[in-house]
């Protein structure tokens, strides 16, 4: 695990169907994680906002990476379509997202054949490997858990640490500072969180923001607090520092 203070930022549900919210979100992130933001992203959302190789956002996506940004593949629908049978998954697929936490309910073979797709999808589109995994609603299942060691993935998170599925190691422990918009609940208690959160001394603080988070003013204000009190007592990284330096 690190043992020094840093800042790790992400843009979530990276995809066609949000491109102007996530300019948003790249012009308010910049200018205090640099090229330091993970872009963690969606092959084809809810199916029917696919990512196709040499279009527009395609091109973007490999010039994304080309700045060094790290690109993360976050699921391959981003809807959780399983049925829970699982009384603890049934809570967190209801209470924890809106029907989008794709990766808690399947089983191996489904996990494998869309991390298979989905990687080979965005690989080819930005020419390099992907840097990590990370499931829609930072939710995982037994079998997306199997699914992610054998395809030898180095980084995943969920809200509360970062690790390597393929050797098991914690890279970093701490919750995500993240916002919720869909009810004014949900809203009030982000905002709560995160001005408490912005000011914690973990050694690795982490803020993830996603594309609705641009439609509420409080929120956006809220992100840019910050990550401007984030960014004034630790540097940005990238995900990949975490591991060991033999493995980067």
């Amino acid at each position: 695990m690190t043992t020094r203070r840093i800042l790790l930022a992400s843009i979530h549900d990276v995809s066609p169907r949000f491109e102007s919210e996530i300019d948003a979100l790249t012009e308010l992130l910049t200018p205090h994680a640099g090229h330091h933001t993970a872009m963690l992203v969606v092959p084809n959302h809810w199916g029917t906002a696919p990512i196709v190789p040499g279009s527009t956002f395609a091109t973007r996506l490999r010039t994304w990476a080309d700045e060094g940004r790290e690109i993360f593949l976050h699921g391959f629908y981003h809807r959780d379509e399983s049925t829970h049978r699982r009384p603890t998954h049934q809570l967190r697929a209801r209470f924890m997202t809106a029907g989008e936490g794709e990766f808690l309910g399947l089983p191996l073979h489904e996990a494998s054949a869309r991390l298979s797709r989905g990687l080979g999808l965005i690989e080819d589109v930005i020419g390099r490997p992907v840097t990590g995994f990370v499931a829609p609603a930072w939710l995982y299942g037994v079998g997306a858990m199997r699914a992610l060691a054998e395809a030898g993935i180095q980084i995943s998170e969920d809200h509360l640490r970062v690790w390597s599925p393929v050797t098991g190691e914690t890279l970093a422990r701490g919750p995500v500072i993240t916002w919720a918009s869909r009810s004014l609940l949900r809203r009030g208690s982000s905002l709560a969180a995160a001005a408490a959160l912005r000011h914690a001394r973990f050694e690795v603080l982490r803020i993830g923001v996603h594309p609705p988070d641009v439609r509420h003013l409080n929120l956006f204000r809220s992100i840019e607090k910050t990550f401007k009190v984030a960014a004034s007592s630790r540097p940005a990284a990238a995900y990949s520092s975490l591991l060991p330096a033999r493995k980067r």
